[in-house]
């Protein structure tokens, strides 16, 4: 098995990224490129998937990839014959034969966070997320139903909501706080709170506010977490409630799969869920457990795709996503 190699990816909504390896785990190609989410990026998810592709096999022979996994936000996109012919054609165009093997993004995360084969998996980054494993597959789900219909407490949210509390504010004429500022910076380059000195420039900001908005794709609001977790440290009352209710509604997510004690580990993964976030210290404190931290989305991917040529070990796995 010494030449056979094995294919992983991880398409999300900000980046779209390809790793080769051998049969022992070792990186020999890597390759990236912007969001490959077809649901939020439906325009270029499909160029990025085939740029990053074809940057990881420079040098090596499509032909020798034997085993593929790609775990993909937004998959269900693919159920779109038009988006399916795309995602197609970027494959076959960086010359794979193997299929590509898609599956969800909560399936790479949690293998990206323990090589255990059963437990549960959280994801709050762009979107958010909740799933039950066993053998390494996808059994239930909880959330994920798009930044329309869910994503409770992920980065979409606490985004949305720190702008509706600063349009709240402005509809009180009440002074905007250190996240309402942050907010109208992000949105508004250049603006000042001298805008809102007076009745008339509480409603100019306001309504320049929600036409900015709104003239923007929407998962570009999740772009404001940073803000809210900045403000949420500088003891902002307004980002630490919006922080604590993120918590709560992803806990209470995963709390519809009645994870318990002997469900296995936790696996928190994004950007909200992680070590550093105060969302996901608090989602830690709330399960206490065995809690892990999703390391590398695409290592998991990868150590997958050894897993289905029953190439797959602890040590690859340590190799794959704490490189």
């Amino acid at each position: 098995m010494s030449d056979v190699l094995v294919l992983g990816g991880d398409l999300g909504g900000t980046s779209t990224r390809i790793v080769v390896a051998d049969s022992e785990g070792n990186v020999i190609g890597r390759g990236a490129a912007a969001g490959g989410n077809p649901t939020s990026h439906p325009a270029s998810a499909a160029a990025n998937f085939g740029q990053a592709l074809h940057a990881a096999l420079t040098g090596l022979d499509p032909a020798a990839i034997k085993s593929a996994v790609v775990g993909m936000a937004g998959g269900v996109a693919l159920q779109r014959p038009e988006v399916a012919a795309q995602f197609d054609a970027a494959w076959t165009g960086a010359g794979l034969t193997v299929p590509p093997g898609y599956i969800g993004d909560l399936e790479v995360a949690f293998a990206s966070g323990t090589p255990e084969p059963d437990g549960t998996v959280l994801i709050a980054g762009t979107g958010s997320n909740v799933g039950l494993v066993r053998n390494h597959q996808l059994q239930r789900t909880a959330g994920g139903h798009g930044w329309l219909l869910g994503d409770d407490g992920s980065g979409f949210w606490l985004g949305r909501e720190a702008v509706r509390s600063v349009l709240e504010s402005l509809d009180l004429r009440e002074p905007l706080g250190l996240l309402g500022q942050a907010v109208v910076q992000a949105i508004l380059p250049g603006r000042d709170e001298d805008l809102v000195a007076h009745r008339e420039g509480y409603d100019a900001l306001r309504d320049l506010l929600v036409m900015t908005v709104n003239s923007r794709p929407p998962v570009m609001l999740a772009e404001l977490a940073p803000a809210v977790i900045a403000a949420y440290h500088q003891q902002d009352e307004t980002a630490r409630a919006l922080v604590k209710r993120a918590a709560e509604l992803l806990t209470e997510t995963a709390a519809r799969l009645k994870v318990t004690s002997d469900s296995g580990p936790m696996v928190l993964a994004g950007s909200v869920a992680g070590e550093s976030s105060p969302v996901g210290q608090l989602i830690r404190e709330h399960f206490a457990g065995d809690v892990r931290t999703a390391k590398d989305g695409v290592g998991g991917a990868t150590w997958l795709a050894l897993a289905a040529l029953d190439l797959a070990t602890t040590e690859n796995h340590t190799r794959l996503v704490e490189h």
